[in-house]
């Protein structure tokens, strides 16, 4: 789960961490109310939404007065914001926040993840702020310092040092970030995060280490003890059919495809998208039903991804080890029925009663393609995506 930028600002303040003050607004009203409160000489003006490329995008602007702030806000609020992580659409700012200028001497980049190879958290930073960290990452690696946390003892006073000392921070400012690279580290392992950033992470003209921006990646699965986190959700940021694949406990991430998949189980759905594209097809969605697929799930499955407009063509790839193929087959029956299809559908169903499925699906009455392998039903669909 992602939150917005103030969002992430607030959970920062909670530990200590430096931010400048901000207000969030809604409203061009409440821009202006805002900008009377913080009572700044110049002020920034931020488009929330859950991309990064914001400030590329033309969502960051800097005000020095009240016509100023009425003029940008006027013009961001409701705007379809464009950036290298929102695709040609963009997203609706529905939301800014408003924020007092910072006196800014360097820009830096800070962040925490987990570094799955090792199985343990690392923590990175660069005098490279403010700028893509992949871009960094792959032209100038050398100017990325990290260090690897041990879960066992978590993160030690040396390496928050070996962080400040990264940067070329000395004296009060070494001081300062050696305090927040500390604090940003609780702050990770308290909120259950998977991504912890600060881009970028400044120091000031007069010495002081501040965050200029959050980004938070929450672990999911976690939600259920981050009540307060989980109610920070913004739903209006999230696609409405992924929304709806949750309310029936489906994995569900629209593509750009023609192609619907509908799988058990995540490594066969990686599996699928990868042989529908080696027959020449795109996916249009990743689709898993879980290890425990029912009638009823194939049903919600097939209602998700007929949701989907750019589908041509559906293939069903099911392996029965929990889930029994025969009661796949019957929902896969059932949902053609009572859905009217209009697409054409290519099952393949191995494992547990694949040879019963195969039976209710030849006597089912309704049109639906039998495939055997997985090659066979990606060639399927793909020709039957392409109408030959």
């Amino acid at each position: 789960m992602k939150i917005h930028e103030y969002q992430g600002k607030e959970l920062f303040r909670r530990y200590g961490i430096t931010t400048p003050e901000g207000i969030p607004v809604f409203s061009v009203n409440e821009a202006l109310k805002a900008y009377e409160k913080l009572d700044a000489t110049t002020v920034v003006v931020k488009a929330q939404i859950h991309a990064g490329g914001r400030g590329k995008g033309g969502g960051v602007k800097l005000a020095h007065g009240r016509d100023e702030i009425k003029s940008l806000a006027e013009d961001l609020m409701g705007m379809s914001l464009v950036t290298h992580q929102t695709g040609p659409d963009g997203k609706e700012v529905q939301r800014l926040l408003i924020e007092s200028g910072a006196d800014i001497e360097k820009e830096f980049y800070a962040a925490i993840t987990l570094d799955r190879a090792k199985e343990m958290d690392v923590f990175m930073v660069s005098t490279e702020g403010g700028v893509d960290i992949e871009k960094v990452a792959s032209e100038t690696p050398n100017k990325i310092v990290k260090i690897w946390i041990d879960p066992l003892i978590g993160m030690q006073p040396f390496q928050a040092r070996k962080l400040a000392f990264g940067l070329g921070l000395k004296s009060s400012a070494f001081k300062e970030a050696y305090s927040i690279f500390l604090k940003m580290y609780k702050c990770y392992q308290a909120t259950d995060s998977s991504l912890l950033e600060i881009n970028p992470l400044i120091l000031t003209k007069d010495e002081k280490i501040v965050a200029l921006d959050s980004k938070f990646n929450f672990d999911s699965n976690a939600l259920f003890r981050q009540k307060d986190i989980a109610n920070m959700r913004d739903l209006s940021e999230e696609d409405p059919m992924e929304i709806e694949a949750g309310s029936f406990n489906l994995n569900y991430i629209k593509l750009d495809g023609n192609v619907g998949c509908m799988v058990n189980g995540a490594g066969l759905a990686m599996a699928t998208m990868d042989i529908i594209k080696l027959a020449g097809g795109e996916p249009a969605n990743f689709l898993d039903v879980g290890g425990t697929a029912s009638a009823e799930t194939v049903k919600n499955g097939f209602r998700i991804i007929l949701s989907d407009k750019n589908v041509k063509a559906i293939l069903i790839n099911i392996f029965g080890g929990i889930v029994r193929c025969d009661r796949v087959a019957n929902g896969v029956v059932e949902a053609v029925k009572e859905l009217g299809l209009k697409v054409p559908v290519v099952v393949r169903l191995e494992g547990t009663n694949s040879i019963e499925a195969q039976s209710i699906l030849k006597t089912s009455g309704v049109s639906i393609i039998p495939a055997q392998g997985m090659k066979d039903a990606a060639e399927k669909v793909v020709n039957a995506a392409l109408g030959s």
